[in-house]
């Protein structure tokens, strides 16, 4: 275990695990969080719910349940429009939430952000070196990823979304100033094809020095979902 990398940010370690409710419905997503009980205490709500209808009554119900909670919704437009949405969504509660964008939009964000703590995204995980060639950057993507970490964290961001891939790069350039978030994680023995690309195990991920990991289709789908949280749990625990 590499201990230069490894998170030191004082975060409880249960905390560690974001849970990803990628559900078409609310009563899908309360039906797992009741399931999931205590082995899981932060919760990222997306776009998908946000479809489902009543986002911010599920935001309020989950508060009521003492969850945290991970707005990801990737705000991207014109500066002002998304400061407003950002300082808008400080007064629920929220403890995180992604943007996109360039430096303006960046700043219009962390200027209103209040107590949340807004996350950048640097380059999505279900993206791999030819997506990047199609969309037109031609820039390695270890390179873009600190580029957009870099200017990030000078512009007042709180951290960044990134795939398990980019972090040690980026413990190496940035120390452990920035938050690192790192989805597109796997289970060692739940490793199917899906439309994330660029993956790390749960061990890689905070060996790597994540702060936090995204998880989703592995507990959603396991056939014990709770038992499948929990063992993730104690595989974070593990590693501090």
């Amino acid at each position: 275990m590499n201990q230069d990398t490894l998170s030191t940010k004082p975060i409880p370690t249960n905390e560690r695990l974001i849970m990803a409710l990628d559900f078409p419905s609310i009563e899908e997503a309360k039906a797992l969080v009741e399931e999931l009980g205590d082995s899981v205490v932060f919760y990222k709500v997306g776009m998908e719910l946000f479809m489902a209808g009543d986002y911010f009554a599920f935001i309020e119900w989950l508060k009521a349940r003492n969850k945290k909670i991970f707005v990801d919704l990737k705000f991207f437009d014109i500066p002002a429009t998304v400061g407003r949405a950002i300082k808008a969504l400080s007064s629920k509660g929220v403890d995180m939430a992604t943007i996109h964008g360039n430096d303006s939009i960046m700043q219009a964000a962390a200027k209103n952000k209040g107590a949340l703590k807004v996350l950048a995204v640097t380059a999505l995980t279900s993206l791999d070196r030819g997506d990047l060639d199609d969309l037109g950057f031609q820039c390695d993507v270890q390179q873009l990823v600190l580029s957009r970490a870099k200017r990030a964290l000078a512009i007042g961001c709180d951290g960044i979304v990134s795939s398990g891939l980019e972090v040690p790069m980026l413990r190496e350039s940035l120390d452990h100033n920035l938050l690192v978030i790192t989805p597109g994680v796997r289970p060692v023995d739940n490793r199917v094809e899906d439309d994330q690309k660029r993956v790390v195990t749960v061990e890689q991920a905070f060996q790597n020095g994540a702060d936090y990991i995204v998880i989703g289709r592995p507990i959603r789908d396991a056939e014990n979902s709770k038992a499948m949280a929990e063992k993730i749990q104690r595989q974070i625990a593990s590693q501090f």
